[in-house]
């Protein structure tokens, strides 16, 4: 069996694989004194061009064409940004898990939704592309503005959050503003980007694996492996995949009782479920400078590895089941 074999049996994704791989190389040779700071910079410019390029990929026409559906968008805005920091604030309440990790499932539970895999898998599970294209997109659009807000709310009451108005100007800074130029900037790059996807992809991916390298450089420093045991991580795999349980349940039962069709219930399940790598680890860097930020992305990185194995699973049921009708 082959390596690649391998991965698709585990339903392991290569990038997922690179992305623990930082975290490795950062505990074997973390960036250090100046070089640390000579990264910094660079992942600061790494985090701006991510925004502009999902800026610029942001097709316009997309979100005009599905944002009728307010309904179904609403419902899944409501289990992205309502059902599940609540459920994120419960689990921390918890005590099971040390602080800093129980403010890093907080933190992953205010995040929006991926935009990918969630079109990926509502397609393959024969669902409402259409609607999975614009509130996946919308999600990531508000959550620029709701998730810095729900962290200042939930988490600066607990002391886990840096907060204050230099984290809003680099929010501003470092995502929104670059957000905004790549959209203006679309009728221009929009064509080549289009055309140059894979090419994109490895832009969009490497900025983030430059991202969780340096946050995890600067967690090794600081003692992260002296502070997290095997029996940690193994509570924090237990406490992410409860916390996915709960919610893909109450997004495919909740958009069965609320009368929407099959095809919008599969839109719900896969976009209100989701957690999106992309913009959690760039945002966590702003939002808890320091060695805080490597702990506060690592559940996360877990949470983001569970929900494409569970939700390939689950697109693949439906699937059948569409084949079946």
């Amino acid at each position: 069996m082959g390596f690649k074999s391998l991965l698709d049996k585990l339903k392991l994704e290569p990038y997922v694989i690179a992305l623990f791989g930082m975290v490795v190389l950062a505990s074997i040779l973390p960036v250090r004194g100046a070089a640390a700071h000579g990264l910094a910079l660079i992942v600061k410019l790494a985090i701006a061009l991510l925004f502009f390029l999902h800026g610029a990929k942001l097709s316009r026409e997309n979100v005009v064409a599905g944002a009728t559906h307010w309904r179904l968008h609403l419902t899944i805005l409501g289990f992205t940004f309502v059902l599940f920091p609540l459920l994120g604030l419960a689990i921390s309440q918890v005590g099971v898990l040390p602080p800093t990790l129980a403010a890093g499932v907080l933190f992953l539970s205010c995040l929006p939704s991926t935009v990918q895999s969630s079109i990926a898998f509502t397609s393959i599970a024969r669902g409402n592309v259409a609607a999975a294209v614009v509130a996946a997109s919308a999600s990531n659009l508000f959550g620029i503005f709701i998730t810095p807000l729900l962290v200042g709310l939930l988490m600066h009451t607990q002391g886990d959050a840096s907060g204050g108005w230099k984290s809003v100007q680099d929010i501003i800074v470092q995502l929104l503003l670059p957000f905004i130029a790549g959209q203006l900037a679309r009728p221009l790059v929009g064509p080549w980007i289009d055309k140059h996807k894979k090419l994109i992809g490895y832009v969009d991916r490497g900025s983030i694996l430059l991202v969780v390298y340096s946050a995890f450089s600067e967690a090794v420093v600081g003692g992260i492996w002296h502070k997290i045991s095997p029996l940690t991580l193994l509570i924090l795999l237990a406490v992410n995949g409860t916390l996915l349980a709960i919610v893909l349940a109450a997004t495919t039962f909740g958009a069965r009782a609320m009368g929407f069709d099959p095809a919008d219930e599969k839109a719900i399940t896969f976009c209100g479920s989701k957690k999106s790598l992309a913009t959690g680890v760039p945002m966590a860097g702003i939002l808890f400078p320091g060695p805080t930020a490597g702990v506060i992305v690592l559940p996360l990185m877990i949470f983001h590895q569970i929900q494409l194995m569970a939700c390939s699973v689950i697109a693949q049921h439906y699937a059948k089941k569409a084949q079946e009708a």
